[in-house]
């Protein structure tokens, strides 16, 4: 359009997320995706080392997602999804139902991540009103990140994120999460793992006093007011790609079925095998109460969010009384576009033995990253399933390190592009999460980015 790149035009009209417009440096023009791999405006060729943004698990332009978006499209695009429904939406649920954790029968639709743990927040809460109970507090986790709709900011981490919406927010409990690098209460890392293993809990963030907050402790102290506890399981993502041992998810559903309130499971970054499983919920053998998916769901293509409840739960809103109707929906809701790349989603993951790929990828990215445990500005390295993560501190002792804001982390970026790899670090915590049709030898070109980065950026 009159000569000018699509940067230029896009400075003209755009707004962009989680970007200082100020200060940014001009965007990526994207053109065209292939695999792993992304093609710009001037022609150079990217390695998507984030998914692009967490969602891509078969590879971009996957000619079996193209063709089930385009044959559903010649037959229905929408249609209302209060009063009407279609195949796309009834198989996506029939096939969702098959594989998710035991005792997750029924789906909602909305359409998105941060959507589908609102609408989780509502059913617990509405779930007890319906039967006369008033329960209205919700405990979470630090350093949780849940999306940013007033319910899912309020459930995750005060922190740069949620800071200008303060007011905005409602107050929730919140107890300590299984950080070991940075275990809150100082124990010594080899013996918290140890303990956790031998006690199959984990002994900072589980057990009741003496230590207050406490999963435990917090259960105990506002247990008959507590409609849920709403947990990432086994990875929080955007709190700093923080990985659990798998005794912790185990002991919050048993903490859960003790204190008699709800477990909700946000996996909208973990579910569809990113952490080896097809859904986190699995490394602990536990069914949630609800669990809540997005952005891998429909293989990384169109929006499309997915809540899933228990038998228990969906008849607690079946009622003479049409006040316990369930009152929340979307304009998109159960849009059959998104559904049939869902279904035809959940078929490529199990003809293509998807979930066995990411363990391998999850092996290539220890071979490739655990190295780095030894360079003295590395404080730690978090390897599961196709998650590479490495954490940066400017005092190994200290473990002192400029979090979320740390400018390291546009410098990297800017590094990484420069060598044709596009990652978006998390401040100081630096993260590779690919598609899952990368090849070993790809992922051994991406994790040797990595490493030469970091020596280039920070220091050997």
């Amino acid at each position: 359009m009159n000569g000018k790149t699509l940067a230029h035009r896009d400075a003209a009209v755009l707004w962009h997320p989680y970007t200082q417009m100020l200060t940014r440096p001009a965007p990526l023009p994207i053109v065209r995706g292939e695999g792993v791999y992304l093609h710009t405006e001037d022609g150079r060729r990217l390695l998507d080392g984030t998914s692009s943004w967490w969602v891509n698990i078969h590879g971009h332009s996957h000619p079996v997602l193209n063709e089930a978006l385009a044959s559903q499209a010649r037959q229905l695009e929408h249609v209302i999804f209060a009063n009407c429904t279609h195949e796309p939406g009834v198989e996506l649920a029939e096939g969702l139902v098959q594989v998710l954790p035991p005792g997750l029968t029924r789906i909602f639709y909305s359409d998105n991540g941060s959507t589908a743990v609102e609408v989780a927040m509502k059913m617990a809460s509405q779930y007890w009103s319906n039967q006369g109970q008033s329960r209205r507090t919700f405990i979470t986790l630090h350093h949780a990140y849940h999306g940013d709709t007033v319910g899912a900011m309020s459930a995750s981490e005060a922190s740069v994120f949620t800071q200008p919406f303060a007011p905005m927010l409602f107050d929730v409990v919140r107890a300590h999460a299984p950080y070991c690098y940075r275990c809150p209460m100082g124990l010594n890392e080899t013996r918290c793992r140890l303990d956790c293993l031998g006690a199959d809990t984990c002994p900072v963030a589980l057990t009741p006093e003496p230590w207050a907050g406490t999963l435990g402790a917090q259960l105990e102290r506002h247990g008959a007011d507590v409609a849920a506890v709403l947990v990432e399981p086994m990875l929080q993502g955007a709190g700093g790609m923080i990985v659990w041992p798998p005794e912790f998810l185990a002991g919050v559903r048993r903490l859960c079925d003790q204190y008699g309130v709800l477990m909700i499971a946000d996996e909208v970054l973990t579910g569809f095998g990113r952490t080896g499983r097809l859904f986190a919920c699995e490394h602990a053998s536990v069914s949630p109460d609800i669990l809540c998916m997005s952005k891998a769901v429909t293989g990384g293509y169109m929006p499309l969010g997915v809540t899933a409840a228990t038998e228990r739960i969906y008849e607690a809103f079946l009622s003479e009384d049409r006040t316990r109707t369930f009152f929340h929906g979307h304009s998109f809701t159960g849009n059959p576009l998104a559904c049939a790349l869902g279904v035809a989603s959940l078929r490529l993951i199990e003809e293509t033995n998807a979930i066995a790929k990411v363990r391998a990828v999850e092996g290539w990215l220890r071979r490739g990253l655990e190295p780095l445990a030894s360079h003295r500005f590395v404080g730690d390295v978090r390897i599961i399933g196709g998650v590479g993560i490495v954490e940066l501190v400017s005092d190994k002792a200290t473990k002192a390190a400029g979090g979320y804001l740390d400018d390291v982390g546009p410098t990297l970026t800017r590094a990484f592009l420069n060598r044709g790899v596009l990652l978006r670090p998390l401040g100081n915590v630096v993260y590779a999460m690919p598609p899952y049709v990368i090849t070993e030898a790809e992922t051994d070109w991406l994790t040797q980015q990595i490493r030469e980065v970091i020596d280039e950026v920070i220091g050997g």
